[in-house]
């Protein structure tokens, strides 16, 4: 299957705007306190990189890398851990920066992997959510757009590796 069309869906000044407004509010929940944000790449770069331009509490930064998805537009149900945290998450309060939640089960995963590690409390930032598409269920703290259907691309997220360059989200128009 390929890309046949791309139908815009947030432009990069919505985008900017809702993003701002995330940090604002992550500045006020996390005021005062020690802070990991962690980035789940590769899908969620662009999304954590303007994010972190705005947090002000002044966080450590951290990366993991899971998949679900390898090269299809549909998750396998199966995830896999390639890149794991450098820093120790004992007693910290962390914020887990996803660019999609769609059934949940990555983020379940991430969410188990975490708690084990002694984290003080576990939170979630999205930049999209899709919640009716949960098949299990996972809160998300910090929902940048909620969505009920589409397949995505832009601003970081990918279809077969491609289109995570473009600076807005577009609803992707398959082929066949």
């Amino acid at each position: 299957m390929r890309i046949k069309e791309l139908v815009p869906l947030f432009t990069a000044e919505q985008i900017d705007r809702r993003v701002r407004e995330l940090a604002g509010q992550i500045n006020e929940v996390y005021a005062g306190k020690e802070l990991v944000l962690v980035c789940v790449l590769k899908g969620a770069f662009m999304f954590f990189s303007d994010l972190l331009k705005h947090v002000t509490v002044a966080p450590e930064i951290d990366f993991v890398r899971l998949a679900s998805y390898g090269r299809s537009a549909a998750s396998s149900g199966a995830v896999s851990f390639s890149k794991d945290l450098e820093l120790s998450l004992m007693g910290k309060d962390v914020v887990l920066v996803e660019d999609i939640i769609d059934s949940g089960r990555t983020m379940d995963f991430l969410l188990r992997q975490m708690q084990a590690r002694g984290a003080n409390s576990l939170r979630v930032a999205a930049l999209v959510d899709k919640a009716e598409r949960r098949e299990v269920d996972v809160r998300v703290d910090f929902v940048g757009f909620p969505l009920s259907s589409g397949f995505i691309v832009g601003y970081g997220l990918d279809y077969a590796e491609r289109c995570r360059e473009l600076p807005a989200l577009y609803t992707a128009i398959m082929e066949g």
